[in-house]
């Protein structure tokens, strides 16, 4: 399996561990079944806006299962560019979340 579908099923499972605090993230899910997992996380983190699953994730206290998280694992360093990885590091910095 290449690192893109690791990305992607790493995506899904996203999708999964939020379902388990009873957030159903279908948007987020079909964004990922559409444009596969890279692509998806590209668009949602350089959205200037947040969007309503990173909004969801904050007030649950889940941030390190969120996308922007996700793309800054050192794993995935070669799906993203640094510019991907300042946006991702910006957004969580705005809401006071810096991860591990």
């Amino acid at each position: 399996m290449s690192l893109e579908q690791d990305f992607h099923e790493r995506m899904l499972q996203t999708y999964r561990d939020a379902a388990q605090s009873g957030y159903y993230a279908t948007y987020f899910l079909r964004m990922v079944m559409e444009l596969g997992g890279v692509k998806a996380a590209k668009q949602l983190i350089h959205d200037p806006k947040f969007s309503s699953g990173f909004t969801t994730l904050w007030e649950q206290g889940a941030l390190d299962i969120s996308v922007e998280a996700l793309v800054l694992k050192s794993e995935w360093h070669d799906l993203f560019g640094d510019d991907d990885r300042k946006v991702a590091r910006e957004k969580l910095a705005k809401v006071e979340y810096f991860p591990k």
